[in-house]
């Protein structure tokens, strides 16, 4: 008995349980850019999935995963992305010199500064302390950095 016969040939009493037949030239799809574009934009809207816009185009969820990390990469010829975050700098207090104030000015005075944040936006300073309402210093921070 021949290989062929083995893997070909199934004994008489068994049917057939499966037949695939491939059709076509057997190549990979080529996604243009502009198709690949639209498609990962489409899995980013509110209330799609990653899942269901690949299961539309008959991609993998895999494949589509690996186009939206390809496009958060920047072009290497393209413009340096403005940095998002910018350096903190912590400095301590200077400690003030004993006896010259009381013992509870100096703790309502620490008790104050705690939790104080300043920022120095283009030679503005702004100090946010403890409670503050973020949209308010967003708002603020968004006019100082406003062109003038």
């Amino acid at each position: 008995m021949t290989i062929s016969e083995l893997t070909l040939k199934s004994r008489d009493e068994e049917p057939v349980r499966r037949l695939e037949i491939f059709t076509g030239s057997g190549r990979r799809r080529e996604w243009l850019p502009e198709e690949k574009a639209r498609i990962v934009a489409e899995s980013y809207d509110a209330g799609e999935t990653v899942s269901a816009v690949a299961r539309r185009h008959a991609l993998s969820p895999q494949q589509l995963f690996a186009w939206r990390r390809s496009a958060r990469v920047p072009l290497a010829n393209g413009p340096a992305p403005e940095p998002l975050f910018v350096p903190a700098v912590v400095t301590a207090q200077e400690p003030e010199p004993a006896g010259k104030r009381a013992r509870s000015t100096r703790k309502r005075k620490a008790a104050q500064e705690a939790g104080v944040i300043e920022l120095e936006i283009d030679g503005v300073a702004m100090r946010v302390g403890r409670g503050a309402d973020a949209r308010t210093v967003a708002a603020v921070i968004r006019a100082l950095k406003a062109p003038s």
